[in-house]
């Protein structure tokens, strides 16, 4: 017994050190980042104007730019006639949230039904007064924590609502990587499209059914139109309630069809190792594939998570591109000009097995060449990270990726 517990406490004091490191080394990483920075410049990038695209009946419009996207969404509440689905992560109660909150309850205040869901977690910061609503507009909080007790450590109650959707009438909808707020406005480059056509009853049928399957109590809502069968646009959602993530499937599915090119944009890039030999085969076997990420992110530890795929990355021929002097919140993809995704889903464990979140994929070569030029576009901000250069990393970069690296599985 004597010689157990010695070891038993060597382990346990050798364990003890090793958190004691990686939690000095995460402290370091963000005193690095934020130390003296009390106002970041404003940013500025190249954006294109909303760009309409088909795709085999329905409409596409894809936004790059906050202030074009919110106009869009605001003037489409203004005009809603019946019913209003309004969901979203993250909703700030500065000037641009206040026109938002003020448009849906005047929307509700003449008739029309709204519904609104929003994450708890996401908006603890947000004062709570700004969430308070008249009774004309239907409000459901995504719980901080899902169920009671023991509940609370059930996986299936702890995924956050990280999606972004706005539904009108049932005829048109928006969904992306857009949170509400006047950081996003202006100063981050993100993606949304807007939807007309068959496809918006599927996005009604996102919200409805989060809606009805949602802790609360809340009377259920009707069901939507009906949906059309065999699609060339169609809504993926992970559903932590069920167990379900397909978004993580589709894209290794596209991924491994690859012929030509893939072009991935994503602000939080943390693959797995199959999405990572996913990646590596399409390059072995003569895709051109490429990359871009911030350069510096809203979230540093996930920057330096990310790095941790870099080296087989680039030791594998895949292109990586940093964004420059403005954080990118895009999720997209487009692959060998046909297929193509645009959504709330990371590439990383949170949203590809943890949160709920909804991605649109379409089939449509206008709607792919659209995205090219998206990509092709967000290239002129940003610089290439050649294996080379990678290489030039400092001892104290790489002693710190080693040192962070059991966290990826965490993220």
């Amino acid at each position: 017994m004597g010689e157990r517990g010695q070891l038993g406490r060597l382990a346990v004091g050798l364990a003890t050190l090793a958190f004691g490191v990686e939690a000095a080394v995460v402290g370091g990483i963000y005193a690095a980042r934020y130390s003296g920075r009390k106002h970041r410049p404003a940013a500025t990038f190249p954006v294109l104007a909303p760009v309409e695209a088909d795709a085999a009946g329905d409409d596409i419009t894809v936004y790059t730019y906050g202030a074009d996207l919110y106009a869009d969404m605001l003037a489409a509440i203004s005009g809603a006639q019946e019913v209003i689905y309004f969901e979203t992560f993250i909703w700030k109660g500065d000037e641009v949230g206040q026109k938002f909150k003020d448009a849906l309850i005047a929307t509700a205040e003449r008739g029309v039904k709204v519904y609104i869901t929003y994450d708890t977690f996401a908006n603890l910061v947000v004062r709570p007064a700004f969430f308070q609503f008249p009774p004309s507009v239907v409000v459901r909080r995504h719980p901080l924590f899902g169920g009671g007790g023991l509940h609370m450590l059930d996986p299936r109650n702890a995924g956050r609502d990280h999606r972004k959707i706005l539904v009108i009438d049932h005829t048109m909808g928006f969904v992306g990587g857009y949170n509400i707020g006047a950081l996003y406005e202006r100063y981050w480059r993100d993606t949304h499209v807007g939807l007309r056509g068959q496809v918006v009853a599927d996005l009604d049928f996102s919200f409805v059914d989060h809606w009805n399957s949602g802790p609360g109590g809340y009377r259920p809502l009707l069901p939507v139109p009906a949906r059309a069968w065999e699609p060339r646009v169609t809504i993926h959602r992970n559903l932590p309630r069920y167990m379900v993530y397909p978004i993580r499937n589709m894209y290794l599915e596209a991924i491994d069809r690859a012929t030509s090119h893939v072009m991935l944009t994503h602000a939080y890039f943390i693959p797995d190792a199959d999405l990572t030999r996913s990646l590596l085969n399409a390059a072995e076997r003569g895709v051109e594939v490429s990359i871009i990420v911030p350069n510096e992110s809203n979230h540093v530890l996930a920057d330096w998570m990310s790095r941790g795929c870099y080296d087989d990355l680039l030791a594998g021929g895949v292109k990586l591109y940093l964004y420059q002097n403005a954080m990118i919140h895009s999720k997209t993809a487009t692959i060998d000009g046909v297929w193509s995704t645009v959504g709330t889903a990371n590439l990383d464990r949170m949203s590809l097995a943890g949160n709920y979140e909804i991605n649109v994929e379409m089939f449509s070569p206008e709607v792919a060449h659209t995205l090219e030029r998206v990509f092709a576009n967000d290239l002129q901000n940003c610089v290439e990270l050649t294996e080379q250069r990678w290489r030039t990393r400092s001892l104290v970069a790489r002693l710190t990726e080693r040192t962070i690296a059991p966290f990826r599985s965490l993220v």
